[in-house]
């Protein structure tokens, strides 16, 4: 992509004239790493985006009425997919960046700060997070969305996604602690027929839960009941909290009880039997790591379970988790957990004859993209450059002055890249960012509304 100023304004504004579902988008010279298996990295290639979809990639493709974007120099990606944070956290973002453990963060965020969000501060730490998660290359973002005191926070909380722009996915379930309406799994009807009754948008919608019932009691907690409403909904599942020998034993009573399935993720999943893990890996349960969260707050074992899930034929997607503590971009979770597994497999294997695995930074770009998608029940849409799919990808400045000269792409994408060198976003064929911006946003405006909610929140005593 050129990074001249005045080309880049003048080839966003051709694009901007013309209707959505009219516009063709050529980006000619690019290094493409699709992370289709079967498309695998094309080097000096082309890819069209017709509407919302990628319909052609590879050399020498026909320009026609596209609009054409010299994408030479740059690396196209797909769009990175979040399978976990809790966005309407956003504005405490590193409130607590040494947090000791899991109870520090409950007592403060769940059982404090959370208590006194209104509806507004719900779409403003949403928003503030959704815009974050663009501008660092996150196209898909699933919102755990565990502060649902009232229809209105439901509704803030969908209407920032959809204000965004992003590929969102609002996964919702009641607060942990604090007064609210117990309208929670019931408004899941409501809250579908109003925001989610087409299968071609944006947003789709999940039903949260918590793995067991010992932090917000049972009426939070996965099993039959909340099962059966995902079903009738025709909605997947997200479960947090999935850790140690408690939910060990949830998972064997979920699969013998037949809850277990594809649609349903497990987060985190630390410190599991395996005899947990057989079950998941039998049923095709998805899970979603949280690298840094395992890590840094000390969850269960504090390791990622990347090589308990691969070794029963999982392959999982990557999440951010809480920004009161951690960081908010994929790099981060990708580089955290290239370097845990691969610090285990030689560990391991010191001064003995064992030879454990260790995975590569395909495998961790494949985590943060095809496998987020299906973690997220959208592997059909996004996830990798395949046409048919969504145009969710990137645009990432390869002769930067961090990144130059390109000498391996995933490499480059994985292990020298950040926010600063995606030049653009698409999300379902519209620009998001563009020349290194995030568009149609009013920083100021934002920030006066950010800093507003976030001086109400810590001004409030907890309800």
């Amino acid at each position: 992509m050129n990074v001249n100023d005045t080309t880049s304004a003048a080839v966003l504004e051709q694009l901007r004239r013309r209707p959505a579902g009219e516009r063709r988008i050529l980006f000619t010279g690019a290094t493409i790493v699709t992370m289709d298996p079967d498309l695998g990295v094309i080097d000096r290639g082309d890819l069209l985006v017709e509407g919302d979809t990628i319909t052609a990639v590879g050399p020498g493709l026909s320009a026609g009425d596209a609009v054409v974007v010299d994408a030479t120099g740059t690396i196209l990606s797909p769009g990175f997919v979040d399978t976990h944070r809790h966005a309407w956290e956003a504005q405490l973002r590193r409130i607590m960046p040494d947090v000791d453990d899991l109870g520090g963060y409950v007592m403060s965020t769940l059982a404090g700060y959370a208590t006194v969000y209104r509806p507004e501060d719900m779409y403003t730490g949403t928003k503030l997070a959704a815009l974050t998660a663009i501008d660092s290359g996150i196209t898909t973002m699933l919102d755990f969305s565990h502060n649902s005191r009232t229809r209105e926070h439901s509704d803030a909380a969908i209407e920032a996604l959809r204000d965004t722009g992003i590929r969102g996915v609002h996964a919702s379930m009641g607060p942990h602690f604090g007064d609210w309406d117990r309208q929670w799994p019931g408004d899941l009807t409501r809250i579908k027929d109003q925001y989610f009754s087409s299968d071609d948008q944006l947003l789709t919608l999940r039903l949260a839960a918590l793995a067991t019932d010992e932090i917000a009691g049972p009426a939070l907690a996965y099993g039959l009941e909340l099962a059966c409403v995902a079903k009738d909904l025709g909605i997947g599942v997200s479960v947090d909290a999935v850790f140690g020998t408690s939910s060990s034993q949830a998972v064997l009573h979920w699969a013998k009880d037949g809850i277990l399935s594809p649609d349903v993720t497990l987060i985190h999943a630390t410190g599991l039997t395996p005899q947990a893990w057989k079950a998941m890996g039998e049923t095709g349960t998805t899970v979603a790591l949280a690298p840094t969260s395992d890590a840094q707050i000390g969850l269960e074992t504090a390791i990622p379970a990347v090589d308990e899930a691969l070794s029963v034929g999982i392959r999982p997607g990557l999440s951010i988790d809480v920004e009161v503590a951690l960081a908010s971009d994929m790099f981060t979770q990708m580089r955290a957990l290239h370097a845990i597994q691969r610090m285990r497999a030689v560990n391991a294997a010191y001064d003995t004859t064992q030879q454990p695995q260790r995975i590569t930074t395909h495998d961790v770009l494949d985590f943060a993209t095809l496998q987020g998608a299906r973690t997220n029940g959208l592997a059909a849409i996004t996830g990798s450059l395949t046409p048919g799919k969504k145009a969710d990808l990137l645009v990432i400045q390869a002769e930067d002055l961090n990144n130059m000269p390109l000498n391996d792409p995933i490499g480059t994408v994985v292990l020298g890249s950040d926010a600063r060198n995606i030049s653009a976003v698409l999300i379902n064929g519209e620009p998001r960012k563009w020349n290194g911006h995030v568009l149609d946003v009013d920083l100021s405006a934002l920030r006066r509304e950010v800093h507003t909610s976030r001086e109400y929140v810590l001004n409030t005593p907890a309800a």
